[in-house]
């Protein structure tokens, strides 16, 4: 199983980028020729990662002026000024600041309309987007225009009923104009503070569908109009973002199926060739799996330095400060017990799994590749802690030889496997005492995390 994520999408790019740090990041002095070198190496690369060549041409060019200057390749860490500019660079292309949406106050209804073709995941980010906002405070209501696609409609009411947000469909229904504007009327009428529209695709971009998309558009005034683009077609979602914004002036755009094994060169053409910023990217097919998109940390994980801000966010929605607290306190005092370790594994299920985890950590990025009797090994840890009594979680050394069978049985093991993993615990119990009362381990560990 290849590493999630950032990390898959640009993993080549990445290797690249991570490959040339070691090499320049710690050199006393860099020439022209090195820095030349090492640009060509990059274009090749963004190049190889269908990036526009009019934006590969531009980076190169910007790059090559910025650090070939005397104050680089005459300053005190000039292999580390480089990696800073090749780094700013990249969050130049992916748009600089993050673009958040321009929705109005809670006592008025917003509307954002969705825009895509057949296939983009639309119907997916939608839902995802409204499972956002509603975990952000929001009260948003689905409306169910994509009268094309069969069963988009009831794809829709499904995936609503998932996240707990209502759905306004109208069975039978022939004008999404009409459904649009209703929906937008409910909308209005029962409070609700976001209206998110559901359009319809076509395989390609035709004349029906950009007629159809004018007229919903025009009908319901949307406050934002985003498309919902495959990252998997490269450029050519730019160029599809290019015809909508034409037709009706898109406000921004979803990157979705950005956990796929692609290139990336939607990522890093569409903020330059079009201006139209990306503001949020779908990162798997959980309803969670929605994250804004933000340039800074987005280039740090192309460029393999980690993403510790969002590692901390997604531990933050995990678990609160006094979890937190008191967990210390337990492995402090060797009260760590295998209940608690069975929890994390549902709290690192949360953040994304362990490959995710790892890949925002600084130097870390596609370090933690699991094949499949890593995860098997994972599964079956699980798998034994449950076939165990709540007793004997709290209490593991009253699991003698008997149990230790009755274990395997249960959980469909070995006495093996359960007698490893009792062996491993208490070791790790070990580990986390030093560690939860070792203030000066405390600090290497943090600042390893660049913390």
């Amino acid at each position: 199983m290849r590493s999630s994520g950032v990390s898959i999408l640009f993993d080549r790019l990445s290797t690249t980028f991570s490959d040339l740090f070691r090499q320049m990041g710690g050199k006393a002095k860099i020439s022209e020729k090195n820095v030349q070198d090492a640009v060509e190496q990059i274009k090749l690369a963004l190049l190889e990662a269908d990036v526009n060549l009019r934006v590969v041409r531009r980076f190169v060019n910007a790059t090559l002026k910025e650090a070939t200057g005397e104050h680089v390749l005459r300053s005190v860490s000039p292999g580390q000024q480089f990696v800073k500019i090749v780094h700013d660079r990249i969050v130049h292309l992916l748009g600089d600041e993050a673009a958040g949406l321009n929705l109005k106050g809670p006592d008025t209804t917003s509307v954002i309309l969705l825009l895509g073709l057949q296939g983009s995941g639309k119907t997916t980010t939608a839902s995802k987007l409204a499972a956002r906002l509603k975990k952000e405070g929001r009260r948003p209501l689905l409306v169910a225009a994509d009268l094309v696609r069969p069963a988009a409609v009831d794809q829709l009411v499904t995936l609503g009923s998932q996240i707990a947000v209502d759905v306004h469909s109208e069975k039978g229904a022939k004008d999404p104009v009409k459904v649009a504007k209703n929906g937008l009327k409910r909308g209005k009428k029962e409070l609700y503070d976001t209206v998110i529209i559901d359009t319809s695709g076509r395989m390609h971009v035709d004349a029906d569908l950009m007629k159809e998309i004018k007229s919903v558009f025009q009908a319901v005034k949307p406050d934002e109009t985003l498309m919902v683009a495959d990252a998997m077609t490269g450029q050519h979602a730019v160029d599809i973002a290019k015809s909508f914004d034409e037709t009706v002036e898109l406000s921004g755009v979803i990157l979705s199926k950005f956990d796929s094994d692609t290139r990336g060169g939607a990522a890093l053409s569409l903020k330059s060739i079009t201006g139209k910023a990306i503001k949020f990217i779908g990162v798997g097919e959980k309803s969670d799996d929605l994250e804004p998109f933000v340039p800074e940390r987005i280039a740090s994980r192309i460029l393999g330095m980690g993403d510790v801000v969002s590692l901390v966010e997604k531990a933050q929605e995990t678990i609160d400060e006094q979890e937190a607290v008191d967990l210390q306190k337990k492995m402090a005092s060797k009260n760590f017990t295998l209940e608690d370790y069975l929890d994390q594994f549902s709290r690192m299920r949360k953040m994304g799994g362990l490959e995710k985890i790892m890949d925002m950590m600084p130097g870390m990025q596609g370090q933690m590749e699991m094949d499949e009797n890593q995860q098997k090994m994972i599964a079956h840890q699980e798998a034994i802690i449950l076939s165990m009594t709540p007793k004997e979680r709290q209490n593991h050394f009253m699991i003698g030889p008997g149990r230790r069978k009755r274990i395997a049985k249960g959980s469909g093991t070995s006495v093996h496997q359960v007698n490893k993993l009792i062996k491993d615990f208490d070791k790790m119990r070990q580990m986390m005492k030093k560690a939860a009362k070792n203030k000066k381990y405390q600090q290497q560990m943090m600042k390893q995390l660049g913390v």
